[in-house]
């Protein structure tokens, strides 16, 4: 009896040690990939919302750093776009509007390196939201009290002529003068002398440059849009300009 008594407590199975207390082990592990995919939703989700202002800011620093001021026009934050568009689409539009208009000014700076430093003397460019504005002295254009294109003119409007064979935008001839009055048989004033210079210019570009004419109108302003007083001699010089206006297709400016 002993014996069979000592044989079966040998046959016993030992017992398991008892199970640690708490949560399974692979709870731990999809925790973890569940907060890994929280953060990447939340990451998709700041990137499709950023905001355009604030696009819009770091590319002005941009185009600070190449000394291009920027012109900006107070309006509705969604004024350019459809309201219906994605955060997607609109950033994606601003980044391609913005990168494209940066290229036209880096474009336009790299062709007036190349001209001489009187020459360059009268230029500038600017720029606002829907374009880029180049700026020309008429003194360098034509001769003066006329709408005769001077013998430097060509070196000008052959730039522009480039340009809008690079990029297909549109283009607004704009003429100025100072408030100084004229009074000649072909020039009564100085609207059909600002009118004039800007008719001139342009047909130098499209019938040169072989340029649509659809893209490209002319205006004359005369004296109601100075870039600075009319209170000096070389403020008065800084307003007989011409100005060529490249913008979106899309959107008229005069």
């Amino acid at each position: 009896m002993a014996e069979q008594a000592e044989e079966q407590i040998q046959r016993k199975p030992p017992e398991e040690p008892p199970g640690d207390e708490g949560l399974p082990g692979w709870m731990a592990t999809f925790a973890d990939m569940v907060t890994l995919l929280l953060c990447f939703f939340v990451l998709l989700l700041s990137f499709a919302e950023q905001s355009e202002e604030k696009y819009r800011d770091a590319l002005g620093s941009i185009k600070g750093a190449f000394g291009v001021k920027e012109l900006r026009a107070v309006s509705d934050d969604m004024a350019l776009f459809n309201t219906s568009s994605t955060a997607k689409d609109l950033t994606a539009k601003i980044s391609h509007d913005e990168r494209l208009l940066l290229g036209v000014i880096m474009r336009i700076k790299s062709l007036l390196e190349d001209e001489d430093v009187e020459l360059k003397e009268g230029t500038g460019v600017t720029a606002d939201r829907d374009g880029v504005i180049f700026s020309a002295n008429s003194a360098s254009m034509f001769k003066p009290g006329s709408a005769e294109l001077s013998n430097s003119a060509d070196r000008i409007l052959d730039n522009v002529i480039r340009v809008l064979k690079d990029y297909k935008l549109h283009l607004v001839v704009r003429g100025h003068t100072d408030d100084r009055p004229i009074s000649t048989k072909k020039f009564p004033s100085n609207w059909e002398l600002s009118a004039a210079r800007a008719a001139v210019a342009l047909d130098y570009i499209v019938n040169k440059g072989n340029i649509e004419i659809s893209r490209a109108k002319a205006v004359g302003y005369a004296d109601t849009r100075p870039a600075a007083p009319n209170d000096t001699p070389e403020n008065r010089a800084k307003n007989q300009r011409v100005e060529f206006y490249l913008h979106m297709p899309q959107r008229d400016a005069w």
